[in-house]
């Protein structure tokens, strides 16, 4: 993948960032970069990815990018 990519995976239903990319399980990628995190939520994209039901808590994921861009 990617070096720009986020991989972000299923933890006890919440998304979690695996910027590691070494959490077990399937996973998702996402360009690091708020607008896409909101894109992929509107377009309900994570649960389709990760075939799982239902929309998924994104806070860890949205926290984790603006830490990383520093807002």
């Amino acid at each position: 993948m990617d070096a720009e990519l986020l991989r972000v995976v299923l933890v006890a239903g919440v998304l979690v960032p695996d910027p590691g990319r070494r959490r077990p399980g399937r996973g998702a990628w996402l360009h690091p970069d708020p607008e896409c995190l909101r894109v992929a939520e509107r377009r309900r994209a994570f649960p389709r990815a990760l075939r799982v039901p239902g929309p998924l808590d994104v806070a860890a994921v949205r926290e984790h990018l603006e830490q990383r861009l520093g807002t």
